[in-house]
């Protein structure tokens, strides 16, 4: 009796769901593109991810490489310099998450008090163009910058009688000047989606926090901040599970021999190891080792804003 009522529920569900796609084909239709694009080149790769369990062979292919196991994870956690890499990129990584991902909140926050209109689209305009500029020219404008012979830094500290500091072969100045570089990039893009966040918010709640007496930083913090709290968590959920990937050309274009102790991250090593030498399963490993690394932090952090703020990714 209970399989034929969950049979019939089924059959029922399914009609439904045939019906609405009949009524609303131009609806379904636009999700073709998004559903091959996410089963050609997001799932369909995945299975690539077995090359890591063999000693792969491009003339052999898949099905024709001798599996070895965790040969080549065991290689990577016996790598001497490995607890290095690993600990330069989460502190890369955590200085990312501190100073780089709060800066597009503030800057939208800013924008959205705003009340030209024209003058507000001017400076987002103005924001968003580092966005568009690759790592090469981003880094020669730091060139221009911070070089100790040719610098505009190093020109006024030299007029001021200073002695030229080397900020681009300096470790102490690596992680300091990759950062603010990446958040100099990015800030501007990343507060698209606040600003959206932010003119979702009810006018009302503003109006009736007015009517109380609130005045503008208690309506930011009573007000905004809430607002603000689903579009924040979601994305530094996204962030978290993607703790080891800290941007391989953004790194590897500053990198130089003085600055390997404090720069040299996995993404680096994973290119000069596998890549270079043609490892592709060693390379693939560690890609799969990052991926997993992510998923349990991802999902660690999704059960404790889940259990704190009640909000999280699923």
């Amino acid at each position: 009796m209970r399989g034929a009522l969950h049979a019939a529920r089924s059959g029922r569900a399914r009609s439904d769901w045939l019906r609405h796609i009949c009524n609303n084909p131009g609806l379904y239709a636009m999700l073709v593109p998004g559903i091959l694009y996410f089963v050609l080149f997001r799932y369909a790769p995945l299975l690539g991810s077995v090359i890591a369990f063999q000693d792969y062979n491009i003339f052999s292919g898949m099905t024709g490489s001798e599996w070895v196991g965790f040969k080549w994870f065991e290689r990577m956690f016996d790598y001497p310099n490995f607890k290095r890499l690993l600990v330069n990129t989460l502190v890369i990584s955590f200085y990312q998450l501190i100073f780089a991902f709060p800066a597009p909140i503030v800057l939208a926050c800013m924008l959205n008090e705003l009340r030209r209109s024209r003058v507000k689209r001017w400076i987002q305009t103005i924001l968003y163009m580092p966005h568009f500029l690759s790592w090469t020219i981003i880094f020669a404008l730091v060139y221009a910058l911070f070089s100790s012979e040719s610098g505009l830094v190093n020109h006024y500290i030299a007029a001021l009688g200073g002695d030229r500091i080397s900020f681009l072969q300096d470790p102490g100045y690596f992680r300091p000047i990759v950062v603010s570089s990446g958040m100099w990039k990015e800030m501007g893009w990343g507060t698209i989606i606040f600003l959206a966040a932010l003119a979702g918010i009810n006018p009302s709640l503003y109006e009736a926090a007015t009517v109380d007496g609130a005045g503008r930083w208690k309506q930011f913090l009573h007000v905004t901040v809430p607002g603000l709290i689903p579009a924040t968590m979601i994305l530094l959920l996204l962030k978290i599970g993607h703790i080891l990937d800290i941007g391989f050309e953004q790194i590897y274009v500053f990198l130089t021999p003085a600055t390997y102790s404090v720069g040299d991250v996995i993404d680096t090593y994973a290119y000069r190891a596998g890549l270079l030498n043609g490892q592709y399963s060693f390379s693939t490993a560690i890609g799969l080792f990052k991926s997993i690394v992510g998923f349990l932090m991802l999902v660690l952090a999704n059960r404790l804003s889940k259990s704190t703020t009640g909000e999280g990714l699923y």
